[in-house]
């Protein structure tokens, strides 16, 4: 028996999630959410839509109110005026294109960029946004698996900050552009430091800690509404939401490694120390005993992106699962960004509107753990999906008169579309082996941000038929509710450290549970 190894899952148990160290952790992990949520929606408020007029030589109110009003002009073009102002015989005059314009709000982003007719430049920032996202993902999710995820989340977050505070100095619009990629791409820290809380608590605990940290994406996504609104001024916004970036210096030292990581890795010792750290935090007792029986790896073991991709694709199970990760990420990254972006569309103050969009998201986390403590994995997901598809196609139905409505609908399905978000979150995460999970969370949201990639171009297909984006985004949602029957429950089961143990999810009565040993006496 003395011989028998103990899964790290059978020590961890010994822990509450509201026992001070765990505590301690979701405060600092919360933070890492509210500043993400920041780093990741602020294009939506500083690269806003701001009306435009072409610039005439003649500034007179009323002739610009003839001109803007009373006719059909495009703004991108303009009548030729050689010799004085009057405009009683405009139908007589030349049209030519408009080379300068005059902006509602001159120091906007538009504004200081001269964006006028440019339309496509001002939503080509979201969408290099989430190209940068979803490279980078691809990129920190191998790093967190090689390097560990307290420094690659600390340093990410970090630089992020750094670079974002670059965006706000930049006199150039491509270089704004580039910075806006390169922020993404190596400065968001969310990833890495979700994996390390998931890591570092028992099954039992992980939806209350999954809700208690997604929480606060809402609370940063409210704030940055109110930032939004109290500074106008894009430039001094940026500075704002990027200065807080530099408090993950404290994490150096406030923040441990986790404990799975280490066990994966064969540093056993680390792993040991910091679990007898947390048990004299929380005054409780687990024996050296059990901590040396603990299941580890002998070597640390560096593998690449291509091969940790190979270890999971050659089971034909995880295959499948990776693709219908693919799909759902796709689709919900897609959902959540069109929904935030055209949120700021819908009659109304743009500002109170993307907060009441937010508190909807707050209240998707706030059930959500209830829900999938109730109603397992898979049910609730589903049905997250299939209201979120059902109420936006009814929603693009709604007639432009019923604004109210429309209001209504569009608030009650970013709840149900949020819900789906959030599930998704944690089940990827609880699909895949410790050796490879991070790596594969990565990689289905790399690749599935190609939803986001697309999103920041919906408001230029409202011109054709403003129920388009929520006609996208209910159909996207509908087919993938009824592609996540493919997958399995996860409920049930302990995160998976190997490929077998990934294998096996879903069977009540499978060999993990063969195999697991339970901690009695002074562990119970």
């Amino acid at each position: 028996m003395a011989s028998t190894e103990i899964e790290f899952e059978d020590i961890i148990e010994k822990f509450k999630l509201f026992s001070p160290y765990h505590l301690k952790l979701v405060v600092l992990l919360a933070f890492v959410s509210f500043i993400d949520a920041w780093h990741r929606a602020n294009y939506i408020m500083v690269v806003e839509d701001v009306d435009y007029w072409c610039k005439y030589e003649c500034n007179e109110s009323q002739f610009l109110k003839v001109i803007r009003n009373e006719t059909n002009l495009d703004r991108c073009l303009k009548y030729s005026f050689t010799d004085n102002c009057a405009f009683d015989d405009l139908k007589e005059r030349s049209i030519e294109n408009c080379h300068d314009w005059t902006y509602e709000k001159p120091d906007s982003f538009m504004g200081e960029f001269k964006l006028g007719c440019q339309d496509w430049k001002r939503t080509l920032v979201g969408t290099v946004h989430s190209m940068g996202l979803l490279i980078g993902l691809l990129i920190i999710g191998p790093l967190s698996d090689k390097y560990g995820r307290k420094v690659i989340f600390i340093l990410c977050g970090i630089v992020g900050g750094i670079v974002g505070l670059g965006k706000s100095i930049t006199a150039w619009y491509w270089i704004y552009v580039t910075l806006e990629f390169v922020q993404v791409l190596i400065g968001t820290p969310f990833s890495a430091a979700f994996t390390l809380g998931i890591e570092m608590v028992p099954k039992r605990n992980r939806l209350r800690f999954l809700g208690l940290v997604s929480s606060f994406f809402g609370v940063g996504d409210i704030t940055l509404a109110l930032l939004a609104w109290s500074v106008p001024y894009w430039r001094n916004l940026l500075r704002v939401l990027y200065a807080p970036s530099f408090i993950f210096l404290i994490y150096i030292f406030a923040m441990d490694e986790s404990i799975r990581w280490l066990l994966i890795k064969g540093r056993k010792e680390e792993a040991i120390n910091i679990i007898q750290k947390a048990a004299k935090v929380n005054k409780i007792h687990i024996s050296n005993e059990d901590l040396h029986r603990m299941k580890s790896e002998k070597t640390s073991k560096n593998t690449g992106l291509l091969d940790l991709l190979k270890i999971t694709m050659k089971s034909r199970k995880l295959l499948l699962r990776t693709l219908m990760c693919v799909l759902m990420w796709m689709t919900s990254s897609f959902s959540v960004y069109t929904l935030l972006i055209n949120s700021v569309s819908l009659a109304g103050n743009k500002y109170l509107n993307y907060g009441a969009v937010a508190c909807a998201s707050s209240m998707a986390v706030l059930s959500g753990g209830f829900l999938m403590e109730n109603l397992k994995r898979r049910v609730p997901l589903i049905t997250g999906m299939g209201m979120t598809g059902l109420i936006f196609i009814i929603q693009s139905l709604v007639p432009k008169e019923y604004s109210l409505l429309a209001a209504v609908f569009f608030f009650i399905g970013k709840y149900f579309s949020s819900l789906a978000f959030l599930f998704i979150y944690l089940y990827t995460s609880e699909l895949f082996p410790t050796y490879t999970r991070n790596t594969m969370h990565a990689f289905c949201s790399s690749v599935g941000r190609i939803g986001s990639i697309l999103a920041p171009q919906t408001p230029l297909l409202t011109q054709y038929w403003s129920g388009i984006p929520s006609m996208l985004v209910g159909s996207l949602s509908l087919i993938t509710a009824i592609a996540i029957f493919l997958v399995p429950d996860t409920s049930e089961d302990p995160l998976p450290d190997t490929v077998e143990e990934a294998e096996a999810i879903g069977h009540k009565k499978n060999n993990i549970s063969k195999s697991r040993v339970t901690i009695i006496s002074s562990c119970c």
